[in-house]
Formats: C-alpha cells, sequence, structure tokens
C-alpha cells in the first residue's frame, strides 16, 4: 500500500521531487524533497513521532496542518518541530521527542 501523501493543504507538493535521505532515529529513510517530514514517515511504516511527558503515551498524525502538537519531533537538534508541516531537505535528522521540550 502506497502510504505517500498526494495532496497537502498548506505545502505545496511537487510532483517531480528528488528522492533523498535522512535520518530517523538512526535509522536511514527514503524521502521525496520538499514533502512533509510526517509524509516521508508515515510512507516508511514510522508512525509514532512523540511520546507524552506524563504517562509516556505515543502521539503521531493527528490534525495534519500544523495546529497541533502531537506530530511534534527533534529536527536537526531543534525540538518541537510539527514534522507535518515542515518540508523534507535532504540530510535532516530526526528524532522522536519524549515530552514537549523548551529551547532549541
Amino acid at each position: 500500500m502506497n502510504m505517500r501523501m498526494e495532496n497537502h493543504v498548506v505545502i505545496d507538493l511537487k510532483r517531480d521531487a528528488a528522492i533523498v535521505e535522512i535520518s530517523v532515529d538512526g535509522q536511514k529513510v527514503k524521502a521525496c524533497e520538499g514533502e512533509p517530514i510526517l509524509a516521508a514517515l508515515l510512507a516508511s511504516g514510522i508512525k509514532i513521532n512523540r511520546y507524552t511527558m506524563k504517562k509516556h503515551e505515543p502521539r503521531g498524525l493527528f490534525c495534519g496542518i500544523g495546529q497541533c502538537t502531537d506530530c511534534a519531533m527533534i529536527v536537526n537538534g531543534q525540538p518541537n518541530v510539527r514534522t507535518c508541516i515542515t518540508p523534507v531537505q535532504a540530510g535532516m535528522v530526526i528524532q522522536t521527542q519524549d515530552g514537549l521540550t523548551k529551547g532549541g
């Protein structure tokens, strides 16, 4: 089953995007440059983006338009990045986040 995102209400997806490699928790993942990070993760079978602070419950795709924080991850060392609206760039280093953190 193809889980690749073809349309998005916020990001203009390019049909002829280059295939690039990103790192997710140390795992190499192929992605279409410019697609939302979350789309690349879902296409690779990765559904958990962060865990809640108090109960350590998994969170992932919820709103898909950057209004909630369920898809927040650490991207290139910066926490709380909403992966549903952040475009993929070659070489990104992405980590599952534990709770919502401060700083960056």
